[in-house]
């Protein structure tokens, strides 16, 4: 679970931070922490939001990167999450006292359309919305101001990476973005249904990616799911074409091999599951390979998530995925929001243990 800490500054008292006593630990699983206390009288939200068990509040900002200032809490006590664009999660359940008010900063990218690159699933609203769910959430005031010079982490993969429009799906890309200190943000340009060479060649995928790309900025690579019948050379071609031209802009490449699919013989998961295709080739080993060749980092999220995976059983890995009797479908290969939460905390944990590119950039 990723934890970050937050300082609480009371209001109506004399305005001091609270000491260590009132560090506020925050959970990225949703849904934890008490119901709000007796309702007060409803507080004026800050100009463009309105609602009141989620909140929403719209920006008409142009594409770019923006820097955001949000306080939450007021006169009652309250439970508030923060989304921002397509389901990315910018705050994780957070509880506030009556009479308590909590500050936090990040940085959102905005593009269009905000959620797959492609338009699947839908294009979203133009400009910049944030959503304020939770057990009776609290909004107190909003800063929005273009950024200087962020540093932009981008992502290149497909549904298990990218910003999914509609719950239950949830790629982890959506679901790192708390950890991010501000002046850093992702710019998910993962899109369902890719494999490495679709990817390569859609322009609205990796030639876009690409004119946004500045010096520094990593890009992380995961693409697995649908090479289902790609050759070793051509996936290796593929990987390869992409780093060559990611090093030409300046950007620093950071190749993830693909999570594991639900698909078990017994305790252990199958080829199939651990993604060596109906070509006969072995893509992490193969992703794996580029990487020596190429002098690129590589996160083993295969690995990874094999072991988490397998460590739970048949069973209980399921909630992982999605489940029929939670999720209204049965999918052992997309992932619900706490399977897309958990493999995004596999990534953060091998960015920090490899002191790889974004790691500074962590809370």
């Amino acid at each position: 679970m990723i934890e970050m800490n937050m300082a609480l500054t009371r209001r109506g008292g004399r305005g001091a931070p609270l000491g260590a006593a009132g560090l506020l630990t925050l959970a990225v699983l949703a849904g934890t922490g008490a119901a709000p206390s007796a309702a007060a009288a409803p507080q004026a939200l800050p100009a463009g939001c309105s609602g009141t068990s989620s909140i929403i509040c719209h920006y008409g900002v142009a594409p770019g990167n923006y820097d955001v200032t949000v306080s939450i809490g007021g006169a009652s006590a309250g439970q508030t999450e923060v989304w921002a664009e397509a389901r990315r999660l910018m705050l994780p359940a957070t509880r506030t006292a009556a009479g308590a008010v909590a500050t936090y900063s990040f940085t959102v990218n905005v593009r269009q359309p905000e959620g797959q690159p492609t338009g699947q699933g839908g294009t979203g609203n133009p400009g910049l919305d944030l959503r304020f769910t939770g057990a009776g959430p609290q909004l107190s005031a909003v800063s929005v101001k273009p950024a200087t010079q962020p540093l932009v982490a981008y992502l290149a993969g497909d549904s298990t990476v990218c910003d999914q429009l509609a719950a239950p799906y949830t790629g982890w890309g959506q679901m790192i973005t708390p950890a991010l200190r501000p002046g850093a943000a992702i710019a998910n340009y993962g899109d369902s249904g890719e494999s490495s060479g679709s990817f390569l060649n859609n322009s609205a995928l990796l030639p876009t990616l690409l004119t946004k790309v500045r010096a520094n900025d990593p890009v992380f690579i995961q693409f697995g799911h649908n090479d289902k019948q790609t050759s070793a050379s051509a996936y290796r071609n593929n990987l390869t074409t992409m780093i060559s031209r990611i090093r030409a802009k300046g950007g620093v490449p950071v190749l993830v091999t693909p999570p594991v699919r639900r698909l078990f013989d017994g305790n252990r998961l199958t080829s199939t599951a651990l993604h060596i295709n109906g070509a006969g080739a072995n893509l992490p080993a193969e992703m794996r390979a580029v990487g020596a060749a190429q002098r690129v980092p590589v996160v083993d999220l295969t690995a990874r998530s094999k072991a988490l995976v397998e460590s739970l059983g048949p069973s209980a890995s399921a909630q992982l995925f999605l489940r029929s009797s939670v999720d209204g479908v049965t999918d052992n290969t997309h992932f619900s929001q706490y399977g897309a939460t958990r493999m995004g905390e596999l990534l953060l944990q091998s960015l920090r243990e490899q002191n790889l590119p974004l790691a500074a950039h962590l809370r």
